[in-house]
């Protein structure tokens, strides 16, 4: 079991990236949360089997057609709480 904060940044918001960040957790059996950040980012935390979460992250590289991604960092998660299902969050 994985559990990661993923950062991405580049043209991430108002291009529907967080809701193509929802379905495709769910798509690959992924507990967590996504929020846009003031910065202009993107953040979210990511629970799963090992390969689920490398794959969501990978996906999360190329993000949906309109969006740009410039980076993505992958972090260690210790002591987040997931929880049940994937959802949005209220920027931070």
């Amino acid at each position: 079991m994985a559990i990661k904060r993923i950062l991405v940044s580049g043209r991430v918001q108002a291009v529907g990236f967080r809701d193509w960040v929802v379905r495709t957790a769910k798509a690959e059996g992924i507990t967590g949360w996504v929020r846009n950040r003031n910065d202009g980012s993107v953040e979210m935390i990511a629970s799963g089997e090992d390969d689920a979460v490398t794959r969501f992250a990978d996906a999360c590289r190329e993000g949906p057609a309109l969006a740009r991604v410039d980076h993505v960092e992958v972090l260690e998660a210790a002591g987040e709480k997931p929880g049940k299902g994937f959802t949005k969050r209220f920027t931070a």
